[in-house]
């Protein structure tokens, strides 16, 4: 029966040595390239049984005979366990990476270029997800003898001004009536929670008639509110980086990636698994494990941000998987943090 081999801290410290010069090089490593490294002083054939035993584990593979060993997904993922084990800091030394500005689509659109800069990968950042659906407050307002304006705030403090005609003209009484009928009916009931059965009592409440046009409109400026909320765009920038990187040159490859950038087929799905956490914990995905299947040669690297009031989008950096990790986990912590001092400042 064959002994079964374990991963013990010497073959961990040649496991390590192989992939941080393989991500430096993007060349095969061979056992001399290792014992030159000098810290593990272990002779070339010593390394070369080692490495031949990381290869049985499936930790590494040598692409062709008389070659140095590269490391496989598998090999990538112990290495990038053992980098998020250690304390990785932001990146301070950047200095101020965001500037202020009004829009918050704009914000996001310039936090995608600053991360395809720096790191020289591509980028995706998705605007904030409603993730609260409880109508929070409605307030009605009449604007003419014809329209009301209901302002209708959901979730997150998100907010939907809702323009309604009406029959008649209603009197200061009659509209604070229907404030506190809709309050107290839809304050802090989730969206979907709104039935056939609600609306009938409140339509009998008000008094049937006129006033079941002007709830029908309040009940379908509330679905889209919260629909427009809900709706996730997606900046991306840096795509063409992608072809940098021989491993992802490949026409084929590179074609695919490039039209999930531009279709951002997919992409949304990823910003659905980054969302899955509930903190601003660091996910790494590496090959197969991209919920993404155009990038499964790819590694990904996503965060979270959030707003104030609790909507969460995503930020992602996705490369070749010998990647810089430790970089690229550094800038996007100096970003989410960025990030926080300007939205503390809202």
């Amino acid at each position: 029966m064959a002994q079964e081999l374990i991963l013990d801290d010497r073959k961990q410290e040649i496991l390590k040595s192989i992939v941080a010069n393989y991500l430096e090089t993007g060349e095969p490593v061979g056992s001399r390239t290792i014992s030159k490294m000098g810290s593990l002083n272990l002779s070339s054939a010593t390394i070369r049984n080692e490495m031949s035993d990381l290869e049985e584990m499936g930790y590494v593979v040598q692409p062709r005979t008389s070659a140095g060993r590269v490391p496989t997904d598998k090999g990538y993922r112990f290495y990038v366990d053992q980098v998020m084990s250690e304390k990785v800091d932001s990146d301070k030394s950047q200095g101020a990476l965001l500037e202020r500005v009004d829009k918050l689509e704009n914000l996001l659109m310039q936090v995608a270029k600053v991360l395809a800069y720096n790191t020289q990968y591509a980028s995706i950042v998705t605007s904030p997800r409603l993730r609260n659906k409880q109508v929070k407050f409605i307030q009605l307002s009449q604007v003419d003898e014809e329209r009301l304006v209901a302002v209708i705030v959901v979730g997150d403090n998100v907010a939907k001004n809702q323009l309604i005609r009406v029959q008649r003209p209603l009197d200061n009484e009659e509209v604070l009536k229907f404030n506190i009928l809709l309050n107290t009916f839809l304050q802090g009931i989730s969206v979907d929670e709104i039935n056939i059965e609600l609306m009938q009592t409140m339509k009998r409440q008000a008094g049937e008639g006129e006033y079941a046009d002007i709830l029908e409109a309040i009940f379908e400026g509330i679905v889209d509110a919260v629909h427009q909320a809900e709706e996730t765009h997606i900046y991306t920038s840096g795509a063409s980086n992608i072809l940098k990187y021989n491993e992802l040159g490949d026409i084929n490859k590179a074609t695919a990636l490039l039209e999930t950038f531009e279709e951002q087929t997919g992409l949304s799905e990823l910003a659905d698994e980054a969302l899955k956490s509930d903190d601003k914990n660091i996910q790494i995905y590496i090959g197969d494990e991209s919920p993404v299947q155009n990038m499964k040669d790819c590694s990904i690297v996503t965060s979270t941000y959030e707003l104030p009031e609790g909507a969460k989008g995503t930020i992602g950096i996705i490369g070749p998987k010998r990647m810089d990790y430790k970089k690229v986990v550094s800038t996007l912590k100096s970003l989410t943090d960025e990030l926080d001092t300007i939205f503390r400042k809202e």
